[in-house]
This record gives C-alpha cells, structure tokens and sequence, in this order.
C-alpha cells in the first residue's frame, strides 16, 4: 500500500503560481497511475490532471486545461502540480491520488489518497 503526503500549498493572489508535490512512500510509485482531485467549499471533489504510470500520458479538466502542468519523477517517488495563472474558482483542498489501475480508468476516482494542501487564490 502506498502513502501520500502533499505539501506546496498556500495563500497566492489571482494570476500566481504555485507548485504542489505529492511524496509517497510504501511502495514505488511507478507501480500506479497518479492523479490530483481537488474539493472547494460546498462543492464535491472533481479530477483536476492525471498522468500515467510512466509519465508519456496525461489528463486534465477543462477548467485547468493550459494553466497547469502534471509530471512524475519515479526515481524520488514524487509527484507534481505546476499551477500558474490562478484564479479564485481554484481555491481548493488539492488532493494526491494514486491507482493501480490504468489511468484512463481513474477519472472518476482513485484508490489512494493523501489528507490533502488548501490552495487559496485571493482576486
């Protein structure tokens, strides 16, 4: 079984930029396609990007689609989420997700997840 530890996130203005890393320990995470969800205030979690166990494919939401980068280092068991031009509607508890199974499989949810940064983008 893999852990997830999430860190990078915090307070930014509308238009910065922030880069959250996901560090997992347990298991090597080549073994798992990895992902980022993403839950704000009063609404339900939503996929923000995945990225597939080898790093070649990646996914993400429309809403990011452009402003944020998903990649993977396996050698350092981490992963991370570039985010620039934030804007307020991203204002979020970003989770690290991670799932054995294919990535085009896990869109909807992974098995594995991390307690979860607050991103705050003030406008």
């Amino acid at each position: 079984q893999v852990q997830l530890v999430e860190s990078g996130g915090g307070l930014v203005q509308a238009g910065g930029s922030l880069r959250l890393s996901c560090a997992a320990s347990g298991r090597a995470i080549s073994n798992y396609a990895m992902g980022w969800f993403r839950q704000a205030p009063g609404k339900e979690r939503e996929f923000v990007a995945g990225i597939s166990r080898n790093g070649i494919s990646t996914g993400y939401a429309d809403s990011v689609k452009g402003r944020f980068t998903i990649s993977r280092v396996n050698a350092k068991n981490t992963m991370y989420l570039q985010m620039s031009s934030l804007k307020p509607e991203d204002t979020a508890v970003y989770y690290c997700t991670a799932d054995a199974r294919p990535l085009t499989q896990t869109y909807n949810g992974m098995t594995y997840w991390g307690k979860g940064t607050l991103v705050t983008v003030s406008s």
